[in-house]
């Protein structure tokens, strides 16, 4: 009995501090919410402010008209019936009309009445045109994103290219031929966006139309292509494989650097007849630094944009992306026989549940575990994310990106056993991406977070010293102390941040 009490003192000794934790927990998602409430009110209002009017005229326009008529029907039967009393009276009593007027009329409209009806017409008309404005703002988000999903086809748009690869795979590309004036004519620069690692290319069109990269590129006179890299929702095709086929998930981030990236290129530039512009982010900036060390697609490239760039991983500081290199979670899976990575696996949210039990890993906020804390990602953008991503990828491909965390090396695929190297490489280690290899007069613009867990500073700076030949004038970085992984692709301040500084540089080059 006296254990008993003892533990049970002990539990509500650890209980309290818990519910108080949870309570301030509670507090701030509260007001976190009431935030985002405020701003996406504004930055709505702000962005449909004539649809906003328009509706909220029309709204108090029909309200007010509405309440005229149904006010002026009840003084007209009002006055119907006073006409009645009036005439009875006078027959029978020989009253005057004006003094029955003083017993009977309920005298003028009253202040009172007047401010609540304007009050009422105002609070509807604002409703509905609040209402009206959001429906409107919905309507069109989801419909820029139908268009470059090729689920709509204007005419001052074209969808869904199909570039095959030298190995088979066919990949989908998006294009936004026209901005905002719907001028598709005249010699447009070409700029080819590249995404992550287990996104697509719904990754630049996660924001608002008015904030995110892809259109905001478009609006500023340039030509859009947005890449979607094999294993993706919209690059599943091959020549002979099918997704159900295990050969089919036979490769790393190395074949993208070899098939998928000079497939893209070669198209774009083929299309446009001119040197373009590249924007790639996190994973996106791995094959393209990849590419750039061997000297490959530079001919064809004006400049690039490093987006939380990647090389050099293995001080990355992601809890979630640490423990699975250091538990073998990609080799585990691979030996099991999953050629396909797929985020949504039994096997995969198993491991998510036993990390999330671990000191240091925080599952209520599952992409801060992964990303870092993003600072300015609204929960509306986060639930567009959760609609798209996270998208597959090769088993392969995490083994490969597992053994540059844990060997801090920027090197190809590791087959471990030399005789396989040997085969492959004809070494018996694989060999290394030399980032100092990339041509120094190669405009490049790097922007990077003091947040990132995955793109961490510290890995950055070893890029950046590969990068201390480069020619002055052709580097920029840019460094933002408070940015995260993902605030690159879905932050509310991106535009101001990264996008609009990103568009003075290539308008340099």
């Amino acid at each position: 009995m006296n254990r008993l009490r003892g533990s049970g003192k002990k539990l509500f000794s650890q209980s309290v501090p818990h519910l108080r934790n949870n309570m301030r927990h509670k507090a701030l998602r509260s007001w976190t919410a009431i935030q985002d409430t405020y701003f996406s009110t504004k930055d709505v209002f702000e962005s449909h402010k004539v649809v906003f009017t328009v509706g909220t005229s029309i709204a108090s326009v029909a309200t007010a008209w509405i309440g005229y008529t149904v006010r002026h029907l009840h003084d007209t039967r009002v006055d119907k019936r006073l006409e009645s009393i009036e005439k009875t009276i006078k027959e029978n009593h020989h009253i005057e009309g004006s003094e029955i007027r003083e017993v009977i009329d309920t005298g003028s409209i009253s202040l009172a009445s007047c401010t609540a009806t304007a009050g009422t017409t105002l609070i509807i008309g604002y409703a509905l045109g609040w209402r009206g404005g959001r429906w409107f703002a919905n309507k069109q988000f989801r419909k820029e994103q139908m268009k470059l999903l090729g689920h709509v086809k204007p005419k001052r748009w074209q969808s869904l290219s199909r570039v095959a690869t030298e190995d088979g795979y066919i990949l989908s590309m998006q294009k936004i031929a026209a901005g905002k004036s719907g001028e598709t004519s005249g010699n447009k620069i070409p700029v080819l966006l590249q995404h992550g690692l287990l996104m697509d290319g719904i990754t630049w069109l996660l924001l608002p139309p008015d904030k995110a990269l892809a259109f905001l590129l478009a609006d500023n006179g340039y030509e859009v292509w947005i890449a979607n890299t094999r294993g993706t929702k919209y690059s599943l095709g091959h020549t002979s494989l099918t997704p159900d086929d295990p050969a089919y998930w036979e490769w790393s981030w190395d074949e993208l650097v070899a098939y998928d990236l000079p497939a893209t290129y070669q198209y774009v530039y083929n299309q446009a007849g001119q040197k373009i512009h590249y924007v790639g982010h996190s994973l996106g900036t791995l094959i393209a630094l990849g590419a750039f060390s061997k000297d490959q697609l530079v001919s064809m490239l004006r400049s690039a944009v490093l987006l939380s760039p990647i090389a050099h991983v293995g001080q990355m500081t992601s809890p979630l992306a640490r423990a699975a290199a250091d538990n073998f979670l990609a080799e585990a899976l691979y030996k099991a026989g999953y050629r396909e990575f797929n985020p949504r696996l039994e096997a995969i949210i198993k491991f998510l549940n036993t990390s999330c039990t671990k000191s240091g890993v925080d599952c209520t906020n599952l992409l801060t575990s992964f990303t870092g804390q993003n600072c300015c990602l609204k929960p509306s953008i986060v639930q567009v994310f959760l609609a798209h991503e996270p998208q597959a990828s090769a088993t392969k491909n995490m083994i490969h990106i597992s053994q540059m965390i844990r060997d801090g090396k920027v090197a190809m695929f590791d087959y471990i056993d030399k005789d396989e190297n040997q085969k492959h490489y004809r070494q018996d280690t694989p060999p290394e991406y030399k980032m100092a290899s990339i041509p120094h007069d190669l405009p490049l613009f790097l922007s990077y977070g003091g947040a990132d867990a995955l793109s961490d500073v510290e890995d950055v700076k070893l890029l950046l010293n590969s990068l201390k030949d480069h020619d002055g004038d052709k580097l920029v970085v840019q460094y933002r102390d408070d940015y995260a992984h993902a605030d690159f692709v879905m932050g509310e301040t991106a535009r101001q941040d990264v996008y609009d500084p990103l568009v003075a540089f290539f308008r340099l080059q």
